[in-house]
């Protein structure tokens, strides 16, 4: 592709069982631990910015079906929206993100495309 940017979305998923658990640790060690997390993933932010049309966090839940809609969990709490040439350089910018430094913690990125 020539230059041509693509546009993915990227979900940072943790199991709901390890937020819980995380949630009891003593809050002095959980603060230090966060705040460090958090000054690797701003500087990786930083080093990827020309990548990133967005990130935000994912919030309460509700599943809809044909039954009706109900309070749902699932394992994202984050998204972005990113550009890159491809799948796999898109993948390969998030290898050994700070995200994936949290107990089973995954990312999944994935081409969108207009419908």
């Amino acid at each position: 592709m020539s230059g041509e940017k693509l546009k993915f979305m990227v979900l940072f998923l943790i199991p709901g069982a390890v937020m819980a658990d995380w949630a009891k640790i003593d809050a002095a060690t959980r603060e230090a631990s966060e705040a460090r997390l958090m000054a690797e993933w701003q500087a990786w932010m930083a080093e990827h910015k020309a990548m990133i049309m967005t990130t935000e966090a994912a919030g309460k839940t509700r599943r809809v079906t044909a039954a009706g809609a109900s309070d749902a969990k699932n394992d994202i709490i984050l998204y972005s929206m990113v550009e890159a040439e491809s799948l796999e350089a898109a993948a390969r910018a998030f290898e050994g993100h700070p995200h994936l430094q949290i107990p089973q913690a995954s990312i999944e990125v994935m081409a969108v495309r207009p419908m």
